[in-house]
């Protein structure tokens, strides 16, 4: 056998089975979003019981407004939000929204759509012209977002903390620069959104953000996603930005967003996460320690 298999086909809670029978503890969890794990009886009998109902209509459905709601109580700064189906196209929307609410074109920025990859090796495919506009920085150097942000910035998108603890108030100062430019703040929160805190990275760091993109963990493994944030940034939704997808409201992912987050909420899931999690990085330092390796491994 392989160090590991290439197809998978069944998983239950943390667990799951490869096409030769093999059984594997799935540290990835599906790249992210089964915060739950593999067929969680909540969320699939909510699923279940939308399926005999229909999956996508013509119209809007209320589950729209029940999970809106449900969002608006958990999310800190939420006045409005917008749903689609992948964090890849609600970050490229809310990068969009920034533009046509600043009236500016220039990004600071993480990610690998268009306006990020351009800075990349891989940049096969993007035009100049969406390079040129188009910065990075380092996390947790406050320095560098300076030396890039100016008056022609629309907004800073990036992911409020990833392999890296924040240090000394960095997404607070990111906010208040923002605030002092005219830039929008949006946070990436594919990873962060309901795994560090029910809220995100802003309840999370007691920080605010513009714009604040949510998917992966929403709804355990459905295709779902949600830009959310400022009502008067969102309006440009409704005036001069066109942004549309056919299984936007598409029913099963509502209803199991909705079952999620709620057994998230009611069972404090992000506190059970966050000790699963300490007691991880320990036994990771205890091996390292014990195998004399703390320079080539270190954990916060």
């Amino acid at each position: 056998m392989s160090v590991a298999p290439k197809y998978l086909l069944r998983g239950q809670g943390a667990h799951v089975r490869d096409a030769d029978g093999n059984k594997f503890l799935d540290y990835s969890m599906a790249l992210g979003p089964l915060i739950l794990g593999y067929c969680h009886p909540v969320t699939d009998a909510a699923i279940a019981r939308q399926l005999q109902d229909g999956i996508t209509f013509s119209l809007m459905h209320p589950l729209e407004v029940r999970t809106a709601e449900l969002l608006r109580g958990c999310i800190p700064n939420l006045e409005s939000v917008r749903f689609s189906k992948t964090g890849c196209d609600a970050a490229s929307a809310a990068v969009r929204m920034a533009r046509a609410f600043t009236g500016r074109d220039k990004i600071l920025c993480c990610g690998w759509h268009d306006w990020y990859a351009g800075i990349l090796p891989h940049n096969g495919g993007i035009p100049q012209a969406t390079r040129n506009l188009t910065r990075s920085f380092r996390y947790n150097d406050i320095d560098s977002v300076i030396e890039s942000l100016d008056d022609e910035t629309a907004c800073i998108i990036l992911e409020p903390f990833v392999f890296e603890r924040e240090q000394s108030g960095f997404l607070v100062e990111l906010q208040r620069l923002c605030d002092h430019i005219g830039a929008l703040l949006i946070f990436d929160e594919m990873w962060t959104g309901f795994r560090c805190a029910l809220g995100g990275a802003q309840e999370f760091f007691g920080v605010r953000a513009d714009l604040a993109l949510f998917s992966k963990a929403m709804a355990n493994g459905m295709p779902i996603s949600a830009i959310t944030g400022r009502r008067d940034v969102m309006k440009v939704l409704e005036e001069n930005v066109f942004f549309f997808t056919t299984f936007g409201g598409e029913a099963l992912s509502l209803a199991a967003a909705i079952a999620c987050i709620e057994f998230i909420r009611e069972h404090d899931v992000t506190t059970h996460i966050a000790a699963l999690g300490e007691s991880l990085i320990r036994g990771v330092q205890e091996i390292v320690a014990d195998l004399g390796l703390e320079h080539v491994l270190m954990l916060g």
